[in-house]
């Protein structure tokens, strides 16, 4: 294949139009398929009007007579070929194909006002979620709700059905947004489908089921968690989006702050002792232990991890994924761990005492061990190991440093705003007086007023006066207290300390920090 310098010369020889930005012509700018995906991206030859029968396609190597009869056979077609720079038509490409944000809103509308007449063609092979060829409407309907989704930064998709209708709800930044209602008609259908993609016994209407789902996106690959459990009025299925191009790996990356982050990599780097992460579900431990793992990972260290179940694979590091159907539990599969010789341990979770007491021998016996407990702070993840039965000294010898962590919105950039708060928010924060910020809602962030989201974080290291507390009282109250006497920022304070810098907002801290109020 000649290199695009010889393209350009070829299309100058023989007077061809050179076209160096596509966006403004009919079927890029109104996302016109005349092509599958697949195929435009492979040829390089994008369709980009029509005008009295005659086609008018934007090619990169203008000497590909092959795809131009290609397409002339299959439009039925006459071709009038146009260049333009690889560069600029990849660009228009994904343009042409990037689905409109109210595509599945409007393709739903269409549905409806047929009565829901929809067939279903059942397809296992995997596909493009961009090649939009196919002719099954409830096909095509589920295409577009994943890659609104995708584009829109959700985490999960949730199908709901009612009586009347199926609700179709986004969890983006953390929170559930409605966005779709399509007819009764089409809920089992749409379930059906989802049920075959993730090889799900369709059969199967009364017991709660488990899948996934492996699907590319313009060539991204993407996975999918599916999970069906039956309700009133059918089936409810959650589609959990496991987008390894939006993990964000990193502890610099994740929005600690520099104290904060010193500390963690400090113990991080102990080469034995127990580092714990705590937090509700969905407050982001994963993605802090893959990242600490990340960073300590080198060929002269041995990291392996037990997760339930291993959402995202990291290069070069040994993991494990809990299967209950054949015994193999987080303690099970963390003595056989032991006996691969391992310097670094991540177990996803400690739920019981028979995995804690294995944690806390592995870590007096020059392991260090990552894990995460489902507390709401800090000093009540010793508590709660004590509740299990472990003994404090015990607890007091292998436990390093616990991480508390909260993920909030951020405000979004484009609509942020200035106010003047209530003393009440103030108060609320412990902040003193200013101004602070908030999001006014706009199209870039669908009216939520937040856009992404960042972390805050309390770390507590389990020094001498947290160990005499520890021993004389397990008390999360007390140990609080302690904590706090020694300089320990808490989730709080911290994101009272984003609110100021208008990051995120004092309703945002206050919703994720609700359940602290008790130590506050």
């Amino acid at each position: 294949m000649a290199d695009q310098g010889d393209d350009y010369l070829f299309a100058e020889r023989f007077g061809l139009e050179s076209i160096y930005d596509l966006s403004a012509y009919p079927f890029v700018r109104d996302h016109v398929h005349k092509l599958p995906y697949n195929f435009v991206k492979e040829k390089l030859a994008l369709p980009i009007d029509e005008k009295e029968g005659k086609l008018t396609v934007a090619i990169s190597h203008p000497y590909d007579l092959e795809a131009l009869e290609e397409i002339r056979c299959i439009t039925g077609c006459d071709i009038e070929e146009v260049f333009c720079p690889q560069p600029a038509l990849e660009e228009a490409i994904e343009k042409c194909y990037h689905q409109g944000d109210k595509e599945a809103s409007q393709f739903i509308e269409g549905l409806k006002k047929e009565g829901g007449k929809t067939f279903l063609q059942q397809r296992e092979d995997e596909y493009d979620l961009l090649d939009k060829q196919d002719d099954s409407p409830v096909v095509r309907l589920l295409n577009m709700i994943i890659i609104e989704a995708i584009q829109q930064g959700a985490s999960d998709i949730h199908f709901e059905p009612l009586e009347i209708e199926m609700a179709i709800r986004y969890r983006i930044d953390g929170v559930l947004q409605f966005r779709h209602s399509p007819p009764s008609e089409l809920s089992k259908q749409l379930l059906t489908r989802m049920k075959v993609m993730a090889k799900m016994d369709i059969a199967e209407h009364r017991l709660p089921q488990d899948g996934r789902i492996k699907l590319s996106m313009g060539g991204r690959q993407i996975d999918f968690r599916a999970s069906t459990v039956p309700v009133v009025h059918g089936e409810r299925i959650v589609l959990r989006i496991l987008d390894k191009s939006n993990i964000v790996l990193g502890l610099e990356k994740i929005g600690m702050e520099k104290e904060i982050l010193k500390g963690f990599q400090k113990y991080i780097h102990q080469n034995q002792g127990i580092v714990l992460v705590t937090g509700p579900t969905g407050s982001g431990k994963t993605t802090t232990l893959y990242s600490a793992i990340n960073e300590i990972h080198s060929q002269e260290v041995n990291v392996m991890t037990i997760e339930d179940p291993v959402e995202y694979k990291l290069p070069g590091i040994a993991q494990i994924g809990v299967n209950p159907k054949i015994e193999l539990t987080f303690a099970k599969g963390l003595r056989h761990i032991l006996r691969q010789d391992p310097d670094v341990i991540m177990i996803g979770e400690i739920r019981d005492k028979e995995t804690a007491e294995i944690a806390i021998q592995s870590s007096l016996t020059g392991h260090l061990v990552l894990s995460t407990l489902h507390t709401n702070d800090a000093p009540s993840a010793l508590t709660r190991l004590v509740d299990m039965g472990i003994e404090p000294y015990l607890l007091s010898s292998s436990v390093l440093a616990v991480l508390a962590q909260r993920l909030v919105r951020k405000i979004c950039e484009e609509c942020k705003q200035s106010y003047q708060p209530s003393q009440q928010e103030l108060e609320d924060l412990q902040l003193k007086g200013g101004k602070l910020y908030r999001g006014k809602g706009c199209e870039t962030c669908f009216g939520s007023g937040y856009r992404g989201r960042v972390g805050i974080y309390e770390l507590m290291p389990v020094s001498g006066k947290i160990k005499k507390q520890l021993l004389k009282s397990a008390d999360a109250s007390a140990l609080q207290q302690t904590a706090a006497d020694l300089g320990m920022a808490t989730l709080r304070s911290e994101g009272g300390r984003l609110a100021k810098k208008g990051i995120t907002t004092t309703a945002e801290v206050l919703r994720v920090t609700r359940q602290l109020e008790l130590y506050n």
